[in-house]
């Protein structure tokens, strides 16, 4: 059986299409994908992201622990920020992505994806025995995400705190509408914004004053659909189509993210050897020139002489049509030699061959 988040109600009455998800009954769409895209590429959107998961490390050695599990260098927080990292298996594949929250130097939260809870849980608990408490605490979070140019303004309408100059990549303890909150300056659309946590029995009324006090703003509510498209449109990887066990954050482009000589961690020596040796393939961004759109699974193979079909290297990751920018865009993997940004490659769609070209990433960064 499918499992609620606090909010089902709520997407009800605002008349949502309700779809499962990760093993959550949640909203794909209210007014329409394109319509929830554009709201928060232009105004603001808000999101029910209750699904993701919360696992939290205590005690003396929590840091420490955080560190050695993640590629990015825990150790450099403050107490009030958060970081971005993959999660490596020592053979440098991709565990789960997450954000790491530095509560204090025995406080650690990582926020992990919902279709990884059980698996995350499960292996930071193996890899960190003796060296901390850690504590699956998903069920005790309710997690709405507002995103976009006028997010700002919203929480800072019904906030206690100065919400306006906190830092991306921060976050504080604070009130909203009433409601005891954690908010942080992070999201997954490419868009300026917030993911404000909470308990779960405060989560409608959260909802409720954040649409009220978003009126004026031009808010709506938005889906699963758009948070797609907007995090495609941003370049930010998708567990399960973009990143997996297979994948390298290294193949993936998210090296920024890879600190080799900040500490251990695990999967450090596979993605130092990766690095010396260099990749043999590399994620990359695709505009489709022909018609067609490109999704996951597809091939893609070389352009030959005269445009026909030549070998199948590679295969897309995610594909849609870019709501902001009116074209058809993808991720896929393919060769390095064959990566360099103006190749152009044919993507098998449905026995169809589209011709596509590779393009510097992202497809959309705001201003």
């Amino acid at each position: 059986m499918p499992k609620n988040t606090p909010l089902l109600e709520s997407h009800r009455q605002h008349n949502a299409k309700i779809v499962e998800f990760a093993g959550f009954l949640m909203p794909l769409q209210y007014s329409g994908g394109m319509d929830e895209h554009a709201t928060v590429r232009t105004a603001v959107g808000l999101f029910d992201v209750s699904h993701m998961g919360e696992i939290l490390l205590t005690g003396p050695g929590a840091l420490k622990a955080a560190r050695r599990l993640v590629c990015n260098d825990v150790e450099a927080l403050h107490d009030g920020q958060v970081l971005y990292s993959p999660i490596c298996y020592p053979d440098g594949g991709i565990v789960d992505d997450c954000l790491v929250y530095r509560m204090a130097a025995d406080r650690v939260l990582f926020v992990v994806n919902a279709s990884n809870i059980e698996k995350d849980h499960a292996w930071i608990a193996e890899q960190t025995a003796d060296r901390c408490q850690v504590e699956n605490q998903s069920d005790d979070y309710a997690l709405l995400a507002l995103q976009g140019p006028r997010a700002v303004a919203v929480l800072a309408s019904i906030a206690d705190a100065d919400v306006d100059s906190m830092p991306s990549f921060t976050f504080r303890e604070l009130h909203a509408g009433g409601v005891a909150c954690l908010a942080s300056r992070t999201g997954y659309t490419g868009e300026d914004g917030f993911e404000i946590a909470c308990a779960p029995a405060d989560a409608p009324a959260l909802w409720s004053k954040l649409i009220a006090a978003g009126a004026a703003h031009g808010i709506k509510p938005a889906g699963l659909g758009a948070r797609d498209t907007l995090r495609l449109e941003a370049r930010l990887p998708l567990y399960g189509n973009d990143i997996d066990a297979t994948t390298s954050p290294l193949e993936a482009g998210l090296g920024w993210t890879v600190k080799l000589n900040a500490g251990e961690f695990i999967g450090q020596a596979a993605l130092q050897r990766q690095k010396a040796e260099g990749l043999k393939r590399k994620l990359v961004c695709l505009e489709m020139v022909s018609r067609g759109i490109a999704r996951h699974g597809h091939a893609i193979h070389l352009k030959g002489p005269g445009g026909a079909p030549g070998a199948a290297v590679g295969h897309v990751t995610s594909g849609t049509t870019s709501p902001t920018l009116g074209k058809a865009i993808a991720l896929g993997y393919v060769p390095v030699e064959h990566a360099k940004t103006g190749t152009r490659l044919l993507v098998d769609v449905r026995g169809k061959m589209v011709e596509a070209e590779i393009v510097k990433g992202p497809f959309y960064k705001r201003a």
